[in-house]
């Protein structure tokens, strides 16, 4: 093997004897914690009561836990929950054969949820900042989102190394001896770790915007922050699904026979995001 390729084989997680805590469980509890810490700085920069952040946590972790798993239900894997609507909403799954379930129910099996697709966060998310933004804030939708997306690329950040940890969405094979090997899959060449380019190109994205917001009057310029979010990370998405495996057997050419299902559902959002970025406002006050 080439010094070039790197073998990937890790623990899930930290074993505690009774439990094991995953990886990705932590990698998604660093994000939120750290996104707090740094959503405060941003709310007493912006003079907003410090109450009102647990507020925020609370609309964005359930809408995002909604989000991504209804986004994986409907834009990737409705031809099987279509005939298995209760494992929409329940963490287990039918498994013939399988000894009773905590000792009450015969056949099922505890899977916990395995199944989530960051574009439906895409949606759910800025949904749940509108009813914020109107109930608690009395500012304009666009003037929290422009916050939280730089939040939320941090976030990414952290979700992709925990994939990373997962051995899961990772890339088509290179063809040569540069890349990583998923030895937890079994395999023994090596692969695009895409988990590894998405990690890195939300963490440059995070600091661009970070200084933007700090440095800059780009947040007096509601809805441009959110836009450069928009464009730049779902952008980055389009490109790197051309290196990534399918995620969903039989869905790899949804339509104009070359792009994947995340590739079709980035478009629009791209479109989205260039739109805010450039359409004209009377007047850039967020205290409007």
């Amino acid at each position: 093997m080439s010094f070039l390729a790197i073998e990937w084989d890790p623990a899930l997680g930290i074993n505690l004897g009774f439990f094991t805590i995953r990886w990705y469980s932590l990698m998604f509890v660093a994000a939120f914690l750290l996104g707090l810490h740094l959503m405060k700085k941003i709310y007493i920069e912006d003079k907003i009561p410090l109450e009102k952040l647990d507020t925020i946590f609370m609309y964005v972790f359930i809408s995002m836990l909604i989000g991504m798993r209804l986004g994986d239900v409907f834009f990737y894997s409705w031809d099987y929950y279509q005939n298995h609507l209760l494992e929409i909403f329940l963490p287990f799954k039918k498994a013939e054969g399988e000894s009773a379930l905590f000792g009450l129910i015969d056949g099922w099996k505890f899977t916990g949820f395995t199944g989530f697709a960051s574009h439906g966060a895409a949606i759910a998310i800025p949904l749940s900042m509108y009813f914020y933004a109107k109930k608690h804030l009395q500012k304009p939708w666009l003037f929290i989102l422009d916050r939280l997306a730089i939040m939320v690329t941090l976030a990414g950040f952290f979700i992709r190394f925990g994939n990373f940890f997962n051995s899961e969405i990772y890339g088509k094979p290179t063809g040569s001896n540069f890349g990583v090997i998923f030895k937890a899959n079994g395999e023994t060449f090596a692969r695009h770790p895409t988990q590894l380019y998405e990690a890195f190109s939300y963490l440059i994205l995070f600091f661009v915007m970070w200084y933007l917001y700090w440095k800059t009057n780009k947040k007096n310029q509601v809805g441009f922050l959110f836009g450069l979010f928009m464009v730049v990370l779902w952008s980055l998405r389009f490109f790197i699904e051309f290196l990534k495996e399918p995620q969903v057997n039989g869905r790899e050419d949804w339509v104009f026979n070359s792009l994947n299902t995340g590739q079709v559902l980035s478009i629009p959002l791209v479109l989205i995001g260039v739109w805010l970025m450039f359409r004209k406002t009377n007047k850039e006050d967020t205290t409007a």
